[in-house]
C-alpha cells in the first residue's frame, strides 16, 4: 500500500491516527456493552456512547438524543426515506421529490416506495454542473409533497448543493427535508446544517473515520414518525435497534471532533493541490473536461472528475494500475457495467462519460503524488496515441 498514491478519497478515506487510538480502548479495556445498566462496565460503555452523540451534534448543530448511530450512510438513507415513508401512507402526501444524481441507495429506496406503496416519485433536474433548478423546484413544490431528498455534496463530480435556499422552498410547503451529507464533512461548512433540514445522513469512512459506521441525524419533532428497518431491544429512541458498536460510535464522533477543529485548514490545502492537479492535466497535449462545476466553494475541494476526450477511462485506470487508486464512478456501483447516472443526468453521452474519470484528493495527499500521477497519465496517453 505505501507505493500505492491514493486518489480515490471519496470511496473511502484513510483513518486518521488520532480517530484509532480513540478507539483501540474500547476495543479492549473499555469493552462494555453500553444497553447493560447494571454494572460500572456497561455505565462507562453508555457514558462513551454519549459523549461520542454530543460529539457528532455538535459538528452539525443538533442535539445529542437527534443523533441515531447506523452501519453507514446507505442504511442511514434507508432509515429516513422508508422509515418517513412508511408511516405517512394515510398522510395525503404522496409525491416525494429527489434530485436526479442523488446516491444510488436513495433512487433504489424511492422505486421501493413507489413500487410497494404507491408514492409517486418525481425527479429533479440538474444543469450542466450538477445544481438544482431552484425555479423549477419552487413551481413542483406543493401541499402533497411528502419529502424531498436532495444530496448535499455529489460523490462524482463534487457538486454542494444550495441548502439553505432548497430548505427556505421546502419548508413553505410543510415537506420534510433529507439530505445525503456522506461527502460533506470534508467539503463544506456543516455546523449549522441541523437548523436546515429534518434529516441528514453522515458515514464514517468519508471523514478519516471507520468504516462500518454511519449517524442518521433526526430532528426530535420527527422520531415519533420514523419506522424503524431493524426491531429488537428499542435503543436509540426505538428508531434502531441493536447493540451499538462502541469502539466505532466512538470512532465516528472523534473523526467528527477532528473535523470540527482542522476542516478550514485541511479544506484550502486539498483544494490548492487540486487545482494544481486540474492545471498539470491541462498543460498536457490532450484534450480534457473537467466535469461538474468550477473548483470553488461551490464543488468538493478534492474532486477532480476529469474526461479525457477520445480515450477509455478504463483503459487508462488499467495502465496506472497498481501505482494509482481512482476510479470510473461511485465505489457502490463497482460491477454495473452501465454509464454513470451523474454524468448523464448532467448531459454527458455514454461515450463522454465512459472517458472519465474521478481522482479524489484528501489531506493526506502530497505535491509530490501530484506531479507523479500527471507524469504517469502522460505516459499513457502519449503511448496510445502513438506520439
Amino acid at each position: 500500500m505505501s507505493e500505492v498514491i491514493y486518489f480515490d478519497n471519496q470511496a473511502t478515506t484513510q483513518m486518521d491516527d488520532v480517530v484509532l487510538d480513540e478507539m483501540l480502548p474500547f476495543f479492549v479495556e473499555n469493552f462494555g456493552n453500553p444497553h447493560s445498566v447494571d454494572h460500572t462496565i456497561g455505565w462507562k460503555a453508555s457514558q462513551a456512547i454519549e459523549q461520542s452523540k454530543h460529539r457528532i451534534a455538535d459538528l452539525i448543530g443538533s442535539d445529542s438524543d437527534e443523533i441515531i448511530f447506523t452501519s453507514g450512510a446507505t442504511e442511514s438513507n434507508n432509515l429516513a426515506l422508508l422509515g418517513v415513508g412508511k408511516t405517512a401512507i394515510e398522510s395525503g402526501r404522496k409525491r416525494i421529490l429527489v434530485s436526479t444524481i442523488e446516491h444510488k441507495c436513495v433512487l433504489a429506496c424511492c422505486s421501493l416506495l413507489e413500487k410497494q406503496f404507491g408514492y409517486t416519485i418525481e425527479f429533479l433536474p440538474v444543469d450542466q454542473s450538477g445544481f438544482i433548478d431552484l425555479e423549477y423546484l419552487e413551481q413542483t413544490l406543493a401541499n402533497d409533497v411528502l419529502l424531498v431528498s436532495i444530496i448535499l455534496v455529489n460523490n462524482e463530480i463534487g457538486t454542494i448543493q444550495d441548502i439553505s435556499s432548497i430548505s427556505k422552498l421546502v419548508r413553505q410547503h410543510g415537506a420534510i427535508l433529507h439530505t445525503d451529507a456522506a461527502q460533506a464533512a470534508t467539503a463544506t461548512e456543516i455546523s449549522k446544517l441541523a437548523n436546515e433540514v429534518e434529516m441528514l445522513s453522515l458515514s464514517g469512512h468519508k471523514m478519516y473515520g471507520p468504516q462500518g459506521i454511519g449517524i442518521l441525524y433526526v430532528c426530535r419533532k420527527l422520531q415519533s414518525s420514523i419506522e424503524p428497518l431493524v426491531y429488537g431491544g428499542g435503543q436509540q429512541n426505538n428508531i434502531r435497534s441493536g447493540t451499538l458498536p462502541l469502539a466505532l460510535c466512538v470512532g465516528i464522533a472523534t473523526a467528527a471532533k477532528r473535523i470540527k477543529n482542522t476542516f478550514r485548514t485541511e479544506l484550502e490545502s486539498v483544494r490548492t493541490l487540486t487545482l494544481k492537479f486540474i492545471d498539470l492535466l491541462s498543460e498536457l497535449p490532450y484534450p480534457i473536461f473537467l466535469n461538474g462545476p468550477a473548483l470553488s466553494k461551490s464543488r468538493h475541494p478534492g474532486n477532480a472528475n476529469i474526461q479525457f476526450i477520445g480515450f477509455d477511462a478504463t483503459e487508462i485506470l488499467g495502465c496506472l494500475q497498481p501505482r494509482v487508486a481512482a476510479s470510473t464512478g461511485s465505489a457502490c456501483t463497482s460491477g454495473i457495467a452501465e454509464p454513470s447516472h451523474v454524468l448523464q443526468a448532467i448531459g454527458l453521452s455514454r461515450e463522454q462519460a465512459n472517458s472519465s474519470i474521478r481522482f479524489s484528493l484528501s489531506k493526506n495527499t502530497t505535491g509530490n503524488e501530484v506531479h507523479e500521477v500527471v507524469k504517469m497519465i502522460d505516459q499513457i496517453l502519449s503511448r496510445s496515441t502513438g506520439t
